[in-house]
């Protein structure tokens, strides 16, 4: 097969992050494995049932993506499905999720050399690729296109950032978004910088965040009272969910002046990143609060000093957490991350009716805060002063607002439903 510029370019860059690897592989076999995976060393596919590949970058879009995994399954049961991930903790979920299904192979998205790629497409097999959101990469859309593998966007989005980065690639992104046989856009906007970049205009439709279907209806959370039970959880709380760098000083901080006004208001913070959990929980103890740690199981309050910090460093209970909440703060929007991390999903508070408070910084929530906004159904803070005076006043008062943000998620549901509807008529 040919190298191509991208080859050369690529690399480069795998070259001068070598050392990085090295490192990382020493420690870590799985290091290893998914790097060998990246290079498109991946197990074929076994039988020649058609075959959907899903590729989500993180836990956000593999979240995203499971209503149209599940409803794609429903519909079309002879269906397989292969889905791809990047970053390690969106392999773990996959991991989690579909790890048991018989229908289901899971795989690391292959780094963009033609060969790896070639070989993932060889191995795999898929008659459609769906990316979701915006994961773009012109070695693997040409070699699609080469295999007359239909490939769509799916609940896609590009920030007014991302937007000029691919603009000054003109050429190259006008090739690969024309190569689409799909762009399933959030909101108008969106749709608009697409098109602008060279997304065929009659291929492009604006089918809503799926994210807003992502969240459950019903407000009923199974496991709830054995988790308020074992951490010895009660009312009044305040969860702080998916937070980031620099925002965990600032809500312990606000939790200590907090408990001059609410001195039983229990703080509960849950890190976005897991890798930052023991990181967290020294911080909580720096700041003279015990912490008491999700994963070290069973305690009570009796066995520590004072009220604890409640460490939620397990995967899959946020929303266990959200459902005890009486106060929700939403992390990654108080402290500018860069674009790429302006906001985590608010939508699962809003869901279960609660009270939710958000920073300045949620651009890549851009289309589903406007909703919030427009309805009156979330509280937003520039500063650390402004969170504790939010926090002490829907302590005090909680109004109406949950009910609000359940109602703006039920309203804005159905992406999904729009976004399949497209997938099955390329499928047929």
């Amino acid at each position: 097969m040919a190298i191509n510029f991208y080859d050369i370019a690529y690399g480069f860059g795998v070259g001068i992050s070598a050392p990085v690897w090295i490192v990382r592989s020493k420690t870590r076999k799985k290091v290893l494995e998914a790097f060998s995976q990246r290079m498109g060393h991946v197990a074929p596919r076994a039988g020649e049932l058609p075959a959907v590949m899903i590729h989500a970058v993180s836990v956000g879009e593999l979240n995203a993506a499971r209503g149209l995994i599940d409803q794609l399954s429903a519909q079309r049961p002879e269906l397989q499905f292969i889905i791809s991930t990047t970053t390690r903790t969106g392999y773990e979920r996959s991991q989690e999720l579909y790890g048991n299904r018989p229908d289901v192979t899971l795989i690391h998205y292959p780094l963009d050399f033609s060969a790896a790629v070639a070989r993932v497409l060889d191995h795999v097999k898929p008659s459609l690729v769906i990316l979701m959101e915006l994961e773009l990469w012109p070695n693997f859309i040409a070699a699609c296109h080469r295999r007359g593998i239909p490939v769509v966007l799916a609940n896609g989005r590009i920030t007014l950032t991302s937007f000029k980065g691919y603009r000054l690639g003109s050429v190259v992104t006008r090739r690969m978004l024309g190569r689409l046989a799909a762009v399933c856009a959030q909101d108008p906007s969106y749709a608009e910088r697409f098109i602008a970049l060279g997304a065929n205009p009659e291929k492009t439709t604006v089918t809503g965040t799926m994210k807003f279907d992502t969240a459950p209806a019903s407000t009923h959370v199974d496991g709830v009272d054995e988790l308020a039970r074992a951490m010895n959880i009660r009312s009044p709380l305040w969860v702080c969910g998916s937070t980031g760098p620099g925002e965990e000083e600032i809500v312990l901080r606000t939790y200590r002046q907090l408990l001059e006004e609410f001195p039983t208001l229990q703080l509960v913070i849950v890190p976005r990143k897991p890798e930052r959990f023991d990181e967290i929980a020294s911080l909580i103890e720096r700041e003279r609060f015990p912490c008491q740690r999700r994963s070290n199981g069973a305690l009570t309050h009796a066995e520590m000093p004072g009220t604890p910090v409640i460490l939620g460093d397990t995967m899959g209970e946020l929303r266990k957490f959200y459902a005890l909440a009486d106060v929700v703060f939403v992390g990654r929007t108080l402290v500018d991350l860069g674009d790429k991390q302006h906001g985590s999903d608010m939508i699962e508070p809003a869901a279960l009716g609660k009270p939710t408070i958000v920073g300045a910084f949620t651009g890549n929530f851009a289309e589903t805060m406007t909703a919030f906004r427009d309805a009156s159904a979330m509280i937003e803070v520039a500063t650390a002063e402004d969170l504790a005076s939010q926090v002490a006043a829907l302590l005090k008062n909680p109004g109406k607002i949950g009910a609000r943000a359940r109602e703006v998620v039920a309203t804005h549901r159905g992406a999904t439903a729009r976004t399949l509807t497209i997938i099955n008529q390329i499928l047929t």
